[in-house]
């Protein structure tokens, strides 16, 4: 607007002294008269237009003042309700505690296993007032955390691994350096400033990552690969299928208790993994940045299986919690069978964001498909519950393509899975709803005390039914796990590195990035430096390619359709275990 108005300005005096130029030339008088008439016409045109514009310039600044007036009052109110939701939140916590106290020591709901702390998310923050926020973040980091350096010693149990005589490499049972205390840091501090932005634009401090891309997270699938060598083993295709259901739940069961966020794959980036002595191999690529996008691919080493998929995590914000759905397809393909399974993963939720211990509960309902015979599982995941009693705990059935049901299923996802007979599961439901019918009934007409009682979940044991047929438990995780991010064994070794596989492995793996490397070695204030000046090169980059008017190419994965439920997703292109590395992007 300012700019229009000089030029309306610098019009007007243009016009002016042009005609006084005109009046002051030496014209005959014949041509004076019509010039004089003809410029008069264009003036009074030009001044028409200036008084035009003049009146949209003043439109618009008090348009200008009308939006900016209404962009305080939003602030304000903005401001009101999230200290509002706070308190809320404070005060929901309280009741909670307050109802618990009286709770068993072993009880999933007390205060020791549940509510009490702080963390989560994150993305690239493009917006100068989140950038504030999280610079002011990475200042309190430095003053909480700067003194705490470790580095990771070279010939450590914590380093890349030995080989033994056997030829079967060994692998790091720790990380070089434990995690860093959150308890000094509030995600809604950082949340609260940033409502009605996209979650996944949200830029949190690295205090709230654990060392680990999310491509290495993906990887975590694999933990349990003895599953699908054991599923490939049966000749039946229900015992396939129990295999295959307790591969998909066993998939979800490294999430309990990692509150941290792993770091966001840059555009590019890529991970590989091969394990001998699982029998497979694994890569994986980040194919989009908005949305996030990660692709992977793994087979198995003597060519009995291919898993793959592509996840695009969509996250949602419910107040005092943030959902996490994992939008995408994955597929299993047993070759000796020539059977094909897909399925989608059950949504995460990370509760207590604001107040309270982080604790994090998956839910919702998992298909899985055989395309061959047409039998189908249906898992559902449930979600918590008012009391907990439905705490992690995953029931199902499998079901022929005329629905027919064949096998029940039953466990928790922290823990188990097994298998029974439908007729005998739906019995022991029957049962156990009366029971727990009957247990209601009773606490209503007991004393006052009883009635105060909070009902409470299960404990962690799954009650095994008479007949049921173990198909899956969890393996336990190592001594160290807490200090060390809760980590798996299989967790541990994903960004372990020796100088022989430096020098095979690309320059985009996430074992390279130095923003990880740093966190893992206890360089917090190093980690947090690397991951703005990659973020900052990556936007770089992009600007670039947007200016050139060049679209990035993915190396490893094309976009296509899935070729057993014609669902959109990323395909394995070949070639990259012929370790030809040429022409890959600089992202770190």
């Amino acid at each position: 607007m300012k700019k229009a108005q000089k030029c309306q300005q610098k019009l007007d005096r243009e016009i002016f002294n042009f005609l006084k130029i005109i009046k002051e030339c030496d014209m005959s008088k014949d041509m004076l008269p019509s010039f004089l008439q003809k410029v008069e016409v264009v003036s009074e045109a030009s001044r028409e237009t200036c008084v035009a514009l003049s009146d949209c310039l003043n439109l618009f600044t008090k348009q200008e003042g009308v939006r900016n007036f209404k962009l305080e009052q939003e602030q304000e109110k903005n401001k009101i309700l999230s200290e509002a939701l706070e308190t809320l939140a404070t005060e929901h916590h309280e009741l909670e505690r307050s109802l618990v106290e009286g709770s068993p020591p072993h009880s999933i709901l007390s205060e020791d296993e549940f509510y009490d702390a702080l963390s989560e998310s994150e993305s690239e923050g493009s917006l100068s007032r989140l950038e504030a926020v999280t610079a002011r973040s990475s200042e309190e980091e430095g003053e909480h955390l700067g003194r705490r350096k470790h580095r990771m010693s070279e010939g450590s149990d914590c380093g890349g691994g030995d080989a033994l005589s056997n030829g079967i490499k060994k692998h790091r049972t720790s990380l070089p350096s434990p995690m860093f205390s959150r308890n000094d840091f509030s995600i809604w501090s950082i949340l609260r400033k940033c409502i009605g932005m996209e979650l996944s634009k949200i830029t949190m401090p690295v205090i709230f990552n654990e060392p680990l891309s999310f491509l290495q997270r993906l990887t975590e699938y694999m933990e349990h690969t003895y599953l699908i060598h054991k599923a490939s083993s049966f000749s039946d295709s229900v015992e396939r299928m129990q295999c295959v259901a307790a591969f998909a739940v066993s998939a979800v069961a490294s999430q309990w208790e990692r509150t941290g966020k792993p770091f966001n794959p840059l555009l590019g980036e890529t991970y590989e993994l091969v394990r001998d002595d699982l029998g497979f191999r694994l890569i994986s690529e980040q194919v989009s940045h908005h949305p996030p996008i990660s692709a992977f691919h793994a087979e198995g080493l003597n060519n009995d299986f291919i898993f793959h998929g592509s996840i695009y995590p969509k996250l949602k914000f419910w107040g005092k919690s943030v959902e996490a759905e994992p939008k995408g397809t994955i597929t299993l393909e047993l070759l000796e069978h020539s059977e094909a399974y897909t399925w989608t993963n059950p949504t995460c939720c990370v509760h207590n964001i604001i107040v309270g211990k982080l604790w994090i509960e998956q839910y919702g309902n998992v298909e899985i498909t055989n395309h061959k015979t047409g039998d189908k599982c249906v898992l559902n995941f449930k979600p918590c519950g008012l009391f907990g009693k439905e705490l992690h705990k995953v029931e199902g059935y499998i079901q022929d393509k005329s629905k027919k049901r064949l096998c029940a299923l039953y466990g928790k996802w922290t823990e188990c899975l097994y298998s029974v007979d439908p007729a005998t599961f739906d019995a022991y439901k029957k049962n156990d709803k009366k029971n727990t019918e009957e247990k209601k009934n009773s606490k209503q007409m007991g004393t006052s005390e009883e009635s105060d009682e909070m009902p409470m979940p299960d404990s962690e044991s799954v009650f095994v039914i008479p007949g049921s047929v173990l198909l899956w438990r969890i393996a336990p995780r190592p001594p160290n796990s807490a200090q060390m991010y809760n980590f798996t064994s299989f967790a541990m070794v994903l960004n372990e590195v020796d100088k022989e596989m430096e020098s095979v492995i690309p320059k985009t793996d996430c074992r390279l990035r130095p923003d990880i490397r740093a966190m893992e070695n206890g360089e917090i204030d190093l980690a947090s430096e690397e991951k703005k000046r990659l973020e900052e090169k990556q936007r770089a980059a992009r600007k670039n390619r947007s200016k050139s008017e060049e679209d990035w190419k993915t190396r490893w994965f094309h976009q296509g359709p899935n070729p057993y439920n014609g669902a959109q997703d990323w395909l394995y292109s070949g070639s990259y275990w012929d370790r030809n590395y040429f022409n890959l992007p600089d992202i770190y």
